[in-house]
């Protein structure tokens, strides 16, 4: 009886040192970018990195000259360094040294590290990089090459390779970005924060392909009060222009306005003109909405 006692309270203490390594050093080590208790050794330089965030902006200064810049293959990294004993050795998750744990989300795909599993992060077999948010609430389009809200499953609207280029706001690179993004209704994606920028501006189209992005009902009724209360001079009164719907892709021929042009099809006043005068894109949204 003694004996099992024994064993049992030596089992209990050997739990009890792994949760305290486990725990050792949380929260203290780290970037801007991951808390982790390791850094990283480049393989295209081979210097000392806290994670690949950190060498690809040191490497890519505007004061590094332009044959130097570059990336680091992520999937490339083989070594790191604890950064609680400072021992160099092969990307895991335990130190073989003090025993730490490097990171308590761990991937061994990536080579990647992070102690703030709040993020929920998992790895993509077809993204092939890691994801946030929680495997069950994503799923993988192979059309757009990338992971979506499951809440968009059955309504997005697919576009080859989505995520695959840089923001058009930012110009980060969307497919790894660490922040957050969103999917617009054309189907292009973007930085969350980049929108809102935007409509900071009142600027509600996509910035690749031109399309409202939101509700536009009650802009269009304000422009066409405004279009009312400002007649044009008699000279104007019967010159037409052909315009290029924005949102639906139809060309017009409208009657000219200094506001703004009109889509005979669509009701929208998101138009370029194309022939007819001098060639512009209708302002009236920004100056209703300013």
């Amino acid at each position: 009886m003694d004996g099992d006692l024994k064993n049992h309270e030596i089992s209990h203490s050997h739990i009890d040192d792994d949760e305290c390594k486990t725990e050792m050093g949380l929260g203290n080590y780290g970037c801007s970018h991951y808390r982790r208790r390791c850094k990283i050794i480049a393989p295209c330089c081979n210097e000392v990195f806290d994670c690949r965030h950190c060498h690809n902006e040191a490497k890519n200064l505007i004061d590094v000259d332009t044959l130097e810049r570059h990336d680091i293959p992520r999937h490339e990294v083989k070594r790191v360094i604890c950064s609680l004993c400072n021992t160099e050795q092969d990307a895991q998750q335990i130190c073989i040294s003090c025993g730490v744990c490097l990171g308590k989300y761990y991937c061994s795909k990536c080579k990647f590290f992070d102690d703030d599993v709040s993020k929920n992060q998992y790895h993509c077999d077809k993204c092939g990089i890691c994801r946030t948010g929680g495997e069950e609430n994503f799923f993988h389009c192979d059309r757009c090459e990338c992971c979506y809200s499951n809440l968009l499953k059955e309504s997005h609207l697919c576009i080859e390779k989505a995520m695959h280029h840089n923001c058009p706001i930012c110009f980060e690179y969307i497919f790894d970005t660490t922040k957050d993004i969103t999917v617009l209704p054309c189907g292009h994606t973007i930085h969350l924060d980049c929108v809102k920028e935007m409509e900071t501006r009142f600027q509600y189209a996509c910035p690749v392909c031109l399309k409202s992005y939101c509700d536009m009902t009650r802009v269009w009724e304000k422009l066409d009060e405004e279009v009312a209360l400002t007649p044009m001079p008699q000279i104007y009164q019967n010159k037409m222009v052909w315009i290029l719907c924005n949102d639906c892709g139809e060309t017009s021929e409208v009657n000219y306005h200094i506001v703004a042009h009109k889509c005979l099809n669509c009701k929208s006043y998101n138009t370029s003109q194309t022939r007819g005068g001098h060639a512009s894109c209708s302002s009236g949204v920004s100056e209703m909405l300013g």
